[in-house]
């Protein structure tokens, strides 16, 4: 049974989709996060800060070869180039879908690297790989309903852990070490120096 030949979708306009001329063997899929160290004077080590996530990447090498037809090969892989060229409507390159099984990848082509490795007598290219980077494109409203429900414009509940201080944890859950304050009085602490493993602290709310 022949497998499903993967294919790339230009969902910005109608256009035909461009199929893969072999499915390529493998692929890998890349997410990171974005952390930012905030110094706390007094502290034996940074705090760690999340900043916010990166786009997942999505990267494959593809293969094209016409040597039973001795046509030029970059017939073929300028279907794929071409859609990192701007769209006269958005000013952009178009926004993509990547459909191969049960892989559905909204996307942008970030990047394409072409090598040609097979040519014949006169010179003209017969075989290529494409290696190339898709980025995730997101809508922003998948995006804002992704966001946690407890964010710094709610209060929300903090256990207190071995070495905690009110500082740290001003600074870990409102982004500002000076806020131990506002912590102190939420939650009726006289003694800011003592705070017993294991206690709950309201974290009031950022206005």
């Amino acid at each position: 049974m022949a497998l499903t030949k993967a294919l790339i979708v230009n969902t910005s306009r109608p256009a035909i989709p461009v199929p893969v001329m072999f499915n390529p063997p493998e692929y890998q899929l890349q997410k990171s996060n974005q952390f930012a160290e905030i110094g706390i004077p007094g502290l034996g080590s940074s705090l760690v800060q999340f900043v916010r996530g990166t786009a997942q990447t999505l990267t494959m090498t593809l293969f094209f070869d016409t040597s039973d037809s001795g046509r030029d090969v970059r017939l073929h892989t300028a279907l794929v180039l071409a859609l990192t060229d701007l769209d006269p409507a958005t000013h952009a390159p178009p926004a993509l879908l990547l459909l191969w099984g049960s892989l559905a990848f909204p996307c942008v082509l970030e990047t394409v690297t072409q090598r040609f490795t097979r040519f014949d007598a006169a010179g003209l290219p017969l075989r290529a790989e494409l290696d190339v980077s898709l980025m995730g494109h997101d809508l922003l409203s998948d995006l804002l309903g992704a966001i946690p429900l407890l964010s710094a414009d709610k209060a929300k509940q903090y256990t207190v852990r071995e070495g905690d201080t009110l500082a740290g944890i001003a600074a870990r859950e409102c982004d500002d070490p000076r806020r131990w304050r506002e912590i102190a009085r939420a939650n009726g602490i006289d003694n800011p120096l003592v705070l017993a493993p294991g206690t709950s602290l309201l974290i009031p709310r950022i206005a």
